[in-house]
């Protein structure tokens, strides 16, 4: 089996935390000490591969840049990706290797810094259109204040209901192809537990030189996840993230559970608009695209039930028809 693990921002910032170094590290030795535990229930020719969100890190790494501009020069915002994928990176490889030499578990792990490409004509650059939540989530008050501070901003309502619902949005445009896609395959293949396409993968545009650019953007994780699945033939594609299962009518009257959807109703279900652009949209989306594609089963659910789910137990599983 060839499980790949698409994690939240949840698996390494907690909500209301400040996101200093200290807490990261804390909720990623939390985040790795789970997925040891799946690689020791795993047979020797099964492979884990792992990616993971960035939006809190980007976001705050963003807020910095803007606070920092009139003494250090701001970096674009692919090169934040790149910094941010690195960051994660470096913290999840470490904890999961040390982990993993305490089960006597002889698997090395790697982190890649890697290039996704999108189109540069992608809807996603036109207008409002931009989709992907960044940095902390906001108060109404405090997102408006965001946007007169920054009238280039594009600042969005993400969730239905709560106090911090708003949060700053930018392109997301669709994965098209994992540049260093054949460097994974090999290590894959070679028995490493690699951790790539992180925070969705660096945005690059293919020139018509042959030499790829960087773009303003931050690629969704879980779309770019499956791009990932497809490269390394993932079999269960598992996204992780801070609910237990997908929900209909979401915040609304209603409101339910879904234990397991096919690949018809998944579509229907998204169509029917179930799923917010912003959080579960895409990654119902990347499920529904990881089964057209080959891919035997994808599940979605909270980081402390993964074993559970995998097992069958709770999450919401998506399946052929």
């Amino acid at each position: 089996m060839r499980l790949l693990v698409a994690l939240g921002g949840n698996a390494i910032k907690q909500a209301g935390e400040k996101g200093t170094t200290a807490e990261q590290f804390k909720n990623c030795k939390i985040t790795t000490k789970l997925l040891a535990q799946i690689v020791k229930r795993m047979g020797p020719d099964d492979r884990l591969i792992i990616t993971h969100g960035n939006g809190p890190q980007a976001g705050n790494l963003l807020v910095q840049q803007d606070a920092g501009k009139n003494i250090v020069p701001p970096q674009t915002m692919d090169v934040v990706g790149a910094m941010t994928q690195g960051q994660i990176g470096y913290m999840l490889q470490q904890t999961l290797g040390d982990y993993l030499r305490d089960l006597g578990i002889d698997i090395p792990v790697c982190e890649v810094v890697n290039q996704v490409q999108v189109s540069p004509d992608d809807p996603e650059f036109i207008g409002e259109n931009a989709s992907k939540p960044v940095g902390n989530f906001l108060t109404e008050a405090e997102a408006k204040q965001l946007k007169r501070e920054h009238p280039e901003y594009i600042v969005k309502k993400v969730k239905p209901v709560g106090e911090k619902c708003w949060r700053r949005v930018v392109p997301s445009p669709d994965p098209i192809v994992n540049v260093e896609a054949e460097a994974i395959r090999r290590m894959v293949d070679a028995g490493i537990i690699v951790i790539a396409s992180g925070g969705g993968g660096i945005p690059v545009v293919l020139e018509a030189n042959g030499h790829y650019r960087g773009i303003d953007a931050v690629i969704d994780k879980d779309l770019a996840g499956e791009r990932l699945a497809q490269v390394v033939g993932a079999d269960v594609f598992l996204i992780l993230t801070d609910v237990e299962k997908v929900k209909l009518n979401f915040g609304k009257p209603g409101e339910k559970e879904i234990d397991r959807m096919t690949l018809s109703e998944a579509k229907r279900y998204l169509a029917e608009g179930h799923f917010l652009a912003g959080s579960m949209g895409p990654k119902v989306r990347a499920c529904i695209r990881f089964l057209e594609w080959n891919g035997k089963k994808a599940i979605i659910t909270s980081l402390d039930n993964a074993i559970d789910a995998l097992d069958g137990k709770t999450g919401t599983e998506i399946v052929k028809d």
